[in-house]
């Protein structure tokens, strides 16, 4: 029996997956000791990036001509609004993140890339594969929870226990597990071309996802290149 898109992708990304649970931004955010400084920067960056990331979901909706992949990408749109971006909101009053901080903290190179990654999936596929690169974002986000939940940790930072208790949700769960199913389905209805794109554009975005927390633990910022002194 041939594996499934799902099965494909997990398999493919697994250092950075797993390798996500043991990151030193992660590990520390659950114990307490990640700098606020980190966690700020990690927030300044996803605001961008979930900007973008609920513009895709509508852009996908826009453009596919699958009912179901419409009507999903739209709900993801809504759920986003309503839930992780929200809470961000309330994330950026407790830590006085005013929006004169948000637009001079420069985007990192790993924000940029991202987000352009899922762009020039839409701009140059179709948008199974375009919703194959947005997928590994509330995955990863999902099971990150889960796995925190499972291990009953309680971060002794207010604001971190906050972080790890948006994700997990048994709603999450039940919305990601249909999401996944459809995704299946487009990729066993795709030509063999194509079902390699979408494999391509979610490792690729898994592999950012990693990156995310390494851009915000060593507050990654633009080389400034090489100055001419004469």
């Amino acid at each position: 029996m041939e594996k499934s898109f799902t099965e494909i992708v997990r398999e493919q990304t697994t250092p950075y997956w797993e390798g996500s649970f043991k990151h030193p931004f992660i590990v520390q955010l659950q114990e307490g000791s990640l700098p606020i400084e980190n966690f700020r920067y990690y927030l300044i960056q996803d605001s961008y990036y979930l900007i973008h990331f609920s513009e895709l979901y509508r852009k996908v909706a826009e453009k596919t001509s699958v009912s179901e992949l419409r009507t999903q990408m739209m709900n993801n749109a809504a759920d986003l609004a309503k839930g992780e971006l929200a809470i961000r909101a309330n994330f950026f009053k407790d830590l006085d993140i005013t929006e004169e901080e948000i637009n001079l903290t420069q985007i990192s190179p790993t924000a940029y890339h991202y987000v352009s990654h899922m762009y020039r999936q839409l701009v140059a596929h179709n948008a199974a594969i375009a919703a194959a690169s947005l997928l590994p974002c509330s995955w990863l986000y999902f099971d990150i929870g889960r796995n925190l939940k499972n291990e009953n940790v309680k971060s002794p930072v207010s604001i971190y226990q906050k972080w790890i208790e948006t994700y997990g949700s048994e709603e999450a769960s039940e919305a990601l597990e249909k999401e996944r199913a459809l995704l299946n389905r487009l990729y066993a209805e795709s030509k063999k071309v194509d079902q390699e794109m979408m494999i391509s554009a979610f490792v690729i975005s898994a592999k950012m996802e990693f990156n995310f927390w390494e851009m915000a633990y060593k507050l990654e910022k633009w080389p400034e290149g090489i100055k001419n002194d004469n």
